[in-house]
């Protein structure tokens, strides 16, 4: 990749100095991937072998946990390679791809997270109508239609990014790269192109949020009408739901919706929508489910204690 600079490669702040507090957050950080991993490869699996596939609420789910994978893996692997070493490197290239999937993968979970809480709407606010209107051709173009946006969001990210030039330090006060802090550090006037990554980063994240917002409180102002026991089932639901986009998205509100600069807060809010919130979110769609636990009890019990197991625990 030809690059309009001197610089082939940057050095990572990272989260701390301290070889304790390093170590620390390496075993943190060590847990919360795998624990992600396998959390997320247990919804996978569950779901697909299972008849929950065919419903749209765990289809979107199914897309949500691979999103979880692929974009927690674009930077927790590098994160955790460098809390080990003394000089924490990033090549240019690889610092392209991390600012490219980041938003590529991030965009796409969003998508998904409002495809799920139109699922959700649909499910409460026109019952009578849910399987025509959610039917596999449309969940499958909102699907298509993440991966769409992600692309339109990320390839302008992309493209401003490489015409960066880099001439002089390659210090990134962070622990992956990312526009603003590469900005920082471009030999150019940024102004401008901070103000295109707000539009195209920050005002995306707000707008989705409000939407989001929105139809969870027309939600909840239609089930005044359900009864009590349909009620408790919604609100679990819904509840688990829209603890996922607190999660995800008020700590990338913050990351983005602002002027285009770099705050020391910035690298203790970005571990919350790049691996927390992704760790948490098999755990939050599982524990409180119990159409989930019970689909996972079958499959599991099949693969590992074979079927004739299964049997007994009838």
């Amino acid at each position: 990749m030809e690059t309009k600079s001197n610089v082939t490669e940057f050095i990572l702040f990272g989260l701390s100095d301290d070889p304790n507090t390093q170590l620390f957050c390496f075993f943190f950080f060590f847990f919360c991937y795998i624990s992600l991993l396998i959390g997320n490869l247990v919804i996978l699996i569950s779901i697909h072998f299972s008849h929950l596939f065919y419903q749209p609420m765990y289809y979107f789910l199914s897309h949500l946990s691979s999103m979880d994978i692929y974009y927690t893996s674009t930077v927790t692997p590098k994160l955790l390679q460098n809390l080990l070493t003394k000089r924490k490197t990033i090549s240019y290239n690889y610092c392209m791809f991390q600012v490219f999937s980041m938003h590529f993968f991030g965009v796409i979970e969003v998508f998904i997270l409002t495809a799920m809480a139109l699922d959700r709407y649909v499910a409460i606010c026109k019952p009578l109508h849910y399987m025509v209107i959610m039917n596999r051709k449309k969940c499958n173009l909102l699907v298509l239609t993440a991966w769409v946006g992600g692309a339109a969001h990320s390839f302008p990210q992309l493209s401003m990014t490489l015409k960066l030039p880099f001439c002089g330090p390659n210090e990134i006060d962070h622990y992956f790269c990312d526009v603003f802090p590469l900005l920082k550090i471009a030999c150019t006037d940024t102004y401008t192109t901070g103000i295109l990554v707000v539009i195209n980063s920050g005002i995306i994240v707000l707008v989705i949020f409000v939407i989001l917002f929105l139809s969870y409180a027309i939600i909840l102002w239609t089930l005044r009408k359900h009864s009590a026991e349909g009620r408790r089932k919604a609100l679990s639901t819904c509840g688990s739901h829209f603890t996922v986009v607190i999660l995800f998205f008020v700590p990338a509100i913050f990351s983005y919706l602002r002027p285009p600069t770099t705050y020391p807060q910035d690298k203790v809010f970005a571990p919350f929508y790049t691996i927390i919130a992704p760790m948490f979110n098999p755990l939050i769609y599982t524990l409180r489910n119990t159409e989930m636990k019970k689909a996972m009890r079958k499959v599991w019990c099949q693969k590992i204690l074979g079927k004739g197991n299964l049997n007994q625990l009838h």
